[in-house]
């Protein structure tokens, strides 16, 4: 992606579209004076020299490339003409038809970035579909890798799939540190002891499986050969049905992700 492509960012001025633009800029996949971001009440103090609007349409009229950061409750109200232009979507469950049908565009992309987007280690999945070209592939890669790591997935059944595995997958490691906190607030450390101890636990153990390209299988099986307090504990929580409990929460944020589609 060239930096002189125009991106629009719709909803620019919330959570996920700022932590996009912010990483974007900061990559230099697109320059400041190439970035529109629309809001809703209030301009933001932030990213100087960016054109910023709460007129969408005079957004998409002024991008390239429109990317849609709405709640998906709230797309069905955002009427924008994207004519010819290349459409991104990173909410939950809006099929490719139906933004190419109410966007008036046959270049439609669904992607599905998460929370770590913020910190530029996002996961993406994303899947084009209509006239999308080399140079549109090249541009989505950009956006996305910007943010982190991202794929071309095969199917919108696995943007569905991932939506839970890894677009609400930072909640997960969030809940069993909460759990882990509770407990050790629990036997007795203080609230600042167990959150630092637990938090970087949790940070450790992610970037070592990011440096070493690790399996956590072979990670896990390696700390069971040891036979010591982490194997007691491992076999414990396998016992009370914690990968049950793992899987059962994917499948329902794999239905939630079609019913929402289906809406």
């Amino acid at each position: 992606m060239s930096g002189s492509v125009r991106l629009g960012i719709v909803g620019g001025a919330g959570w996920l579209g700022g932590a996009i633009a912010g990483a974007a800029l900061e990559a230099g996949a697109v320059r400041v004076e190439n970035l529109t971001l629309s809001y809703r009440s209030a301009k933001p103090e932030r990213f100087p020299g960016v054109f910023w609007t709460d007129d969408n349409q005079a957004l998409a009229d002024r991008s390239d490339v429109i990317l849609l950061s709405v709640r998906p409750q709230d797309w069905p109200s955002l009427n924008i003409d994207a004519t010819g232009k290349l459409v991104i979507s990173v909410m939950a469950g809006i099929r490719l038809a139906d933004l190419a049908e109410k966007h008036n565009t046959s270049r439609v992309v669904r992607s599905l970035p998460n929370a770590a987007a913020e910190v530029a280690k996002s996961y993406t999945p994303w899947i084009a579909a209509g006239d999308i070209t080399e140079a549109d592939r090249a541009t989505i890669r950009a956006v996305f890798n910007a943010c982190g790591v991202q794929d071309e997935v095969g199917s919108e059944r696995d943007i569905d799939y991932l939506t839970g595995l890894t677009g609400s997958g930072p909640a997960f490691p969030a809940l069993l540190a909460d759990a882990m906190m509770r407990d050790a607030v629990r036997f007795g450390l203080s609230p600042g002891v167990a959150r630092r101890a637990v938090n970087t636990v949790l940070a450790g153990t992610g970037r070592l499986l990011e440096l070493r390209d690790a399996s956590p299988a072979d990670t896990v099986e390696a700390f069971l050969d040891y036979r010591g307090t982490t194997a007691a504990a491992i076999e414990t929580m396998r016992e009370a049905g914690f990968a049950e409990a793992v899987a059962r929460g994917l499948a329902s944020a794999f239905r939630k992700s079609v019913e929402m589609g289906e809406a």
